[in-house]
């Protein structure tokens, strides 16, 4: 029976420790991915025109909200290849929205915006992955920020069209989405824990949902970073 459990706690700790390669891997594919398709694009003056038409760009947002609610509903009863796919057709749609954000601003900026980003990512998240804090209540504080920083964002874009008010956005985005880095990174740290219950595929399956969390967020303090460095540019 002891020879049993331990069995058991060996094979959960070589899931766990496969668990965080794996989701990196596929965020940093995921990202990859973005970054193409948005470098080939900046190239292309009439592709970016054309995203940068709000009916469009905002159709493509629609799409990625979409793609992110149906792979999050839909993630238990998928097979991996189809949760793969949805993965990259979100980071697809994502290269065109930033490529269209992108374009906005000089190569100098979007270097800086970019290596800030990935120094507060990593950080947050190295902190989510060793504290031993329960971040729970802090996850759900941010959920709601967030919450009011989408409305926010819509009222500012439709209505208010304040510079100084979306850096403000900017700002504190940037700190939620930090938060939500440590707070996403916990909660993968744990789901690796138990994932060795669900199989190979049903562990694959994890690692994209956890790698799709880690890339939004990383994502997001980019996209706000770009905004408030490129702001007198």
């Amino acid at each position: 029976m002891n020879q049993g459990f331990s069995n058991n706690v060996t094979s959960s700790q070589r899931f766990t420790q496969r668990m965080m390669p794996a989701v990196f891997g596929w965020m940093f594919a995921g990202l990859l991915m973005t970054a193409i398709i948005a470098g080939v694009l900046l190239q292309n003056s009439e592709a970016i025109t054309m995203l940068r038409t709000p009916i469009i760009f905002y159709a493509v947002v629609a799409a990625e909200i979409i793609t992110v609610i149906f792979l999050s509903k839909r993630l238990g009863k998928m097979s991996a290849t189809a949760a793969s796919f949805c993965f990259f057709l979100y980071a697809a749609l994502n290269g065109l929205t930033i490529a269209a954000f992108m374009s906005r601003f000089e190569i100098g900026t979007i270097a800086s915006a970019f290596g800030v980003a990935a120094a507060m990512f990593g950080v947050f998240a190295i902190f989510g992955a060793v504290t031993k804090k329960d971040l729970t209540k802090l996850g759900s504080l941010l959920f709601m920020l967030l919450i009011g920083i989408i409305i926010a964002t819509l009222a500012n874009a439709f209505f208010i069209k304040s510079g100084a008010m979306g850096l403000i956005i900017s700002y504190v985005a940037v700190l939620v989405f930090c938060g939500l880095t440590a707070y996403d990174m916990q909660k993968i740290k744990e789901m690796g824990a138990y994932s060795s219950q669900f199989g190979e595929e049903g562990a694959t399956k994890i690692a994209i949902y956890g790698a799709l969390m880690l890339y939004m967020d990383f994502v997001m303090i980019f996209w706000h970073l770009l905004n408030i460095f490129g702001s007198d540019d």
